[in-house]
């Protein structure tokens, strides 16, 4: 059965949005320096889950389940940034001390621990009109899902 033209775009985006954050994070971890805090590993996960989903949903069946599982994950990644980027703008308290997560490069353990730099998670690593890179993947994230439910919410009323 072939898919309609709103579930093909609700597949299209179920892969690329993800795929475009996870980029997006690594080019400011890799080309900026703005390394990862644990909460923002949290929020990477959903994403690599949805990249897998959207993947899924282009070489099985069924395409639709798969594209809104996706969706879902998305908005999960969403929710977690939604928390982060209220405890960076000190909303609530975080439930977790913040941490970095240490590069195993083949040398001296304590060599890769001394030069693991310290990334609080309670304090924005870049801001853009007073956004964190928390806010702005709650934003991405939750639109871009909800986005994506729409469109295949369309198939089931016509």
């Amino acid at each position: 059965m072939s898919l309609s033209p709103h579930s093909r775009l609700a597949r299209a985006l179920a892969l690329a949005i993800p795929a475009l954050l996870l980029g997006g994070a690594y080019v400011s971890q890799y080309g900026f320096g703005l390394y990862p805090c644990e909460m923002c590993w949290w929020q990477r996960w959903p994403h690599f889950a949805a990249v897998a989903l959207g993947l899924l949903a282009f070489v099985a069946p069924p395409q639709r389940l798969w594209t809104g599982l996706a969706a879902i994950a998305i908005l999960t990644s969403g929710a977690i940034g939604l928390f982060h980027a209220g405890v960076e703008y000190k909303w609530w308290d975080g439930i977790t001390s913040c941490a970095a997560i240490v590069a195993d490069d083949g040398g001296s353990a304590l060599d890769s621990i001394m030069n693991t730099p310290l990334v609080r998670c309670d304090e924005p690593a870049w801001t853009l009109l007073g956004i964190s890179l928390a806010g702005f993947n709650f934003l991405i994230s939750t639109a871009s899902g909800l986005a994506i439910l729409l469109l295949l919410g369309k198939d089931r009323r016509a």
